[in-house]
């Protein structure tokens, strides 16, 4: 067996591992920070909206020995606005120029043809208007209002509603982390990117759901025993699935990142970039919120709960009880208990055991 997966049986078993809910507040006060830097360059800097939301032209030029910086300031001239030129796969450029009417789009095209040394008939102009990415906007924020009340429906009646709260921030805490990027760097906002947001959903849901399912079946009945507390039956449902979860999350980011970096930044392919770049953003955000964010929300969420509570009373009386007579935990109480220790320990009879 690999080393990875001899880990993956070991996380598993419990065996080994990390405590991220007793380290909850570390990874909690790490998301709040990139949130509120998030919120903040939103406010601060705003989004850089795409032609289809602010409307403008496309002009779509031959192969030609004009550069994109060439181009831009020829666009930039010709048009005193903005402009974004970016070069296709075929070496032609795609430039941008928002806030023009159908006569500044013929008056542009004109001059842009005669700055670069082409035919005016050879430059393809299309004109948008900013009405069509508005309706775009709000079918996707209808869109996106429906799939999270889904969510929290199924996942309330699948799993309990602490669960569907949880994902429900979760996925919050991703959208708003990748939009705050997006402001940051100053990245376009498309239609592609509104696509690659909506995506991130499914995939970031997916993380979280198979967590969820884990921690249901490990937490069953868990009230008629005394050997675990809900949160350390939480930390063992993440480290339990952490391989899983890290093997799914590096095989989507692998072909988005090809999509990014390859198909976008080498081929110049506009709306896959816009579509990858969200997505691959998203991904990473998606794996962390399902094991930092989600799953600690929801041993938080649980912990509150009256039988819970007893539940660990209990536990822990039977623990010190059992240290102040001097006697062993039982084996399982012991994995348990140290879960995040990688090393020596002692067992049943006193003698050094050594793990992995």
């Amino acid at each position: 067996m690999s080393k990875l997966g001899d880990l993956g049986a070991r996380l598993h078993r419990g065996e080994v591992g990390y405590d991220f809910i007793g380290n909850r507040k570390i990874w909690y006060g790490l998301s709040i920070l990139i949130t509120i830097t998030a919120i903040v360059a939103l406010a601060v800097r705003g989004l850089n909206m795409g032609i289809e939301f602010q409307g403008g032209a496309v002009f779509t030029t031959p192969k030609s020995e004009v550069s994109v910086s060439q181009a831009q300031e020829y666009a930039e001239e010709a048009s005193g606005h903005d402009a974004i030129v970016q070069q296709l796969g075929n070496g032609s450029l795609r430039i941008q120029v928002g806030g023009l009417d159908t006569a500044q789009s013929d008056q542009v095209r004109a001059e842009l043809a005669k700055d670069m040394n082409v035919p005016e008939d050879k430059i393809a102009a299309e004109l948008v208007g900013p009405s069509w990415g508005e309706q775009i906007a709000n079918k996707a924020w209808t869109g996106l209002g429906v799939f999270m009340i889904l969510v929290v429906i199924y996942l309330a009646i699948a799993f309990e509603w602490r669960m569907a709260v949880a994902a429900l921030i979760a996925l919050i805490h991703d959208l708003t982390i990748t939009v705050g990027i997006y402001s940051l760097v100053g990245f376009e906002v498309t239609v592609g990117t509104v696509i690659g947001l909506l995506t991130i959903l499914g995939y970031s849901l997916y993380d979280t759901v198979v967590v969820f399912d884990s921690l249901k079946e490990q937490t069953k009945d868990i009230t008629k025993q005394t050997r675990f507390t809900y949160s350390e039956l939480a930390n063992r449902s993440i480290n339990g699935t952490l391989v899983r979860s890290i093997n799914t999350t590096v095989v989507a980011l692998l072909p988005v990142a090809g999509l990014l970096f390859i198909g976008g930044g080498v081929l110049g392919a506009g709306m896959l970039n816009d579509i990858s770049l969200s997505l691959f953003v998203g991904l990473a955000a998606g794996a962390y919120s399902s094991i930092f964010i989600a799953t600690p929300l929801v041993a938080d969420l649980k912990e509150r709960d009256p039988a819970i509570k007893a539940l660990k009373k209990r536990v822990l009386a039977k623990r010190a009880s059992a240290a102040a007579k001097g006697e062993p935990l039982d084996a399982a109480d012991e994995l348990t208990a140290e879960a995040a220790v990688v090393g020596p320990r002692v067992g049943r009879h006193g003698a050094q055991e050594h793990r992995g």
